[in-house]
């Protein structure tokens, strides 16, 4: 699955997504799990995409089944951009995330 991500910090956020995922593929044992492009800075806010490899992003699926059930979108894959983004405001990042197709 490929998601963009939005910030207005670059430098602190992309710093605080890696350590995340870092703890993410630690604890999935899913380790290279994601790739990230170079941002793109538009109207005050840098854009950049990640990359979250299947193996990653089954484990998340799957470890996190119940949280991802909560959110009330019927697309799975709105589900997991929900969690993503409430996974990464939860370790400091302000951060809009969407789906890229």
């Amino acid at each position: 699955m490929i998601i963009e991500i939005g910030t207005k910090n670059y430098v602190d956020d992309r710093l605080k997504i890696k350590m995340a995922m870092s703890h993410l593929e630690s604890l999935l044992s899913a380790y290279n799990g994601y790739a990230l492009t170079d941002p793109v800075e538009k109207f005050g806010w840098t854009f950049f995409k990640m990359n979250i490899k299947l193996n990653l992003q089954s484990g998340i699926e799957e470890k996190f089944s119940d949280m991802l059930n909560k959110y009330r979108w019927s697309d799975p894959s709105q589900k997991f951009v929900n969690f993503m983004t409430d996974y990464f405001n939860s370790k400091g990042c302000n951060v809009k995330i969407s789906a890229v197709d």
